[in-house]
């Protein structure tokens, strides 16, 4: 029973976490937002305490469930070990492997200095939930759009609007590549030797790893009863059974309870320390019934409510095709409202791509910087960041966008508007234009003569850099190619 509850609550997990990723429309975050939060590296760097205290004392208590019922990450690699086997029809044969303890604690002590001097990509690297993120975002994503966007035109032709197309365009080249890489190698090494990468390499599972080494229930054995079969060593997928010393490395253990249903001398229990499997067996199975209940609680808070659509449609008129923009070259990077400042959102940032797919205006995208590699950055050339939109601040588990109000990215400069002479239309082609100034939100643009006191000349605009915010409006809506006015980034946001 203890595997097939996992496996209940674990579909439930990922199934809620892979919604996160793939929603569009922005509903799913407020039923699942709650699981982005409760992974560990997230809060951790939001400093959730409440989580973070929670997240160790189960793991003290019943070992590394987190590995294998609330990590998405490690939920997937049991579903990639399980595909091949799946197919050839035959039961998964793993063998026992050591520690190895100074990979591990290694690449620990390189994570941990990777945080403390703020390079982000190598943290966004290896974080786990994070690279799930990148992976459902990258690879997933795009393959359900088009589905999406093939229901709607299939609506469409029958007078439905139950569905509405949305755009499918590649962000980045390099985070792209990045996921695609990771899944390759997750794949390997999942196949090869099921967690692997979570014994290895994840810094979150050698942390709850070390926590896990104390834990009251653990999997034991029964020494009277074991045969030296070696089937739990065959189906340990953590490598972490050793069937000729009748021992269990409980830092690599993941409770996954593939040992327990594979013995069938009744060899294993998950027990707590002290238990005597001999005299005390009604009150092992009565501890067992109590940890079957509490899981069925957990997975029961876990409800799926009805998915909402919103409609929206974006069109040209059809009157002329649209030159794309190209993208702008900023000496300062733009960071979303909220992030307070470059240097926070690289020290906070793992990179998980929630902000940049739950983005209904298109401007967050990975950066393609190696030190923020796959940290999201703004771009104002398929969309603007509009004042009353603050989503990404609403899903970011991480802290690197603090969550704020409408009134206060009203009052939040990420940047100012930068006008390019050169390219602006009314000097270039002597035509009146004026779009900057009638979309500013704020009025900081106003249009003036291009000769001083002749109202007969050539209008361009003027920014007020003081009452700017940098939401980008100018900058998406010039008719210029190149564009005539843009948006350069601040290292600090300021309050205007």
């Amino acid at each position: 029973m203890l595997s097939h509850i996992r496996r209940i609550l674990a579909a439930v997990a990922i199934a809620m976490l892979t919604l996160l990723f793939l929603d569009f429309t922005g509903t799913a975050h407020a039923w699942f937002g709650w699981m982005a939060r409760i992974q560990f590296l997230p809060a951790v760097l939001a400093l959730n305490v409440g989580v973070i205290v929670a997240l160790c004392a189960l793991t003290l208590l019943f070992g590394r469930i987190y590995c294998s019922v609330i990590c998405p990450l490690g939920i997937m690699q049991d579903l990639l070990a399980r595909l091949p086997r799946l197919r050839k029809r035959h039961k998964p044969s793993y063998s026992y492997s050591p520690e190895r303890r100074w990979l591990r604690y290694g690449v620990l002590a390189l994570f941990i200095l990777a945080m403390l001097t703020g390079v982000g990509s190598f943290v966004a690297l290896l974080a786990p939930y994070s690279s799930f993120g990148r992976i459902v975002s990258q690879l997933l994503s795009p393959l359900y759009l088009w589905g999406n966007n093939l229901l709607a035109a299939i609506a469409e032709h029958y007078d439905s609007y139950r569905f509405y197309s949305v755009d499918v365009w590649l962000k980045s080249l390099p985070t792209l590549l990045t996921a695609a890489a990771t899944f390759a190698l997750l794949a390997v090494l999942a196949w090869r030797n099921g967690r692997t990468y979570c014994n290895t390499i994840c810094p979150v599972g050698t942390v709850l790893g070390f926590l896990s080494r104390f834990s009251l229930l653990r999997i034991r054995f029964d020494k009277e009863k074991c045969r030296h079969c070696s089937q739990c060593t065959k189906h340990c997928k953590a490598a972490c059974i050793d069937y000729k010393t009748l021992s269990v490395d409980h830092s690599r253990c993941v409770v996954c309870g593939n040992c327990i249903d594979s013995c069938q001398f009744g060899a294993l229990r998950y027990s707590l320390p002290r238990a005597k499997q001999t005299e005390t067996q009604p009150a092992a199975d009565h501890t067992a019934d109590a940890n079957r209940r509490q899981f069925l609680a957990i997975a029961a808070t876990a409800t799926v409510g009805t998915m909402l659509a919103q409609q929206k449609k974006k069109v040209d008129g059809g009157l002329a095709a649209i030159e794309e923009k190209e993208i702008v070259e900023r000496h300062t990077p733009l960071t979303p409202p909220g992030s307070q400042s470059a240097r926070h959102m690289q020290r906070h940032c793992t990179g998980c791509q929630l902000c940049v797919q739950a983005c209904p205006n298109d401007v967050l995208r990975p950066s393609a910087s190696l030190l923020t590699l796959m940290q999201p950055t703004m771009g104002y050339e398929r969309g603007y960041c509009r004042p009353e939109c603050t989503r990404c601040s609403q899903v970011c588990p991480a802290g690197a966008i603090r969550p704020i109000t409408t009134e206060q990215k009203s009052g939040t400069q990420i940047g100012h508007a930068v006008w390019v002479r050169k390219n602006c239309l009314p000097l270039t082609d002597g035509v009146s234009c004026g779009n900057c100034e009638r979309h500013c939100p704020t009025g900081a643009i106003q249009m003036i003569p291009s000769i001083e006191d002749d109202w007969d000349a050539p209008l361009i605009p003027a920014v007020n850099t003081a009452k700017c915010i940098g939401c980008g409006a100018c900058e998406h809506l010039c008719p210029a190619r190149p564009t005539a006015i843009y948006v350069e980034g601040h290292e600090s946001h300021r309050e205007i």
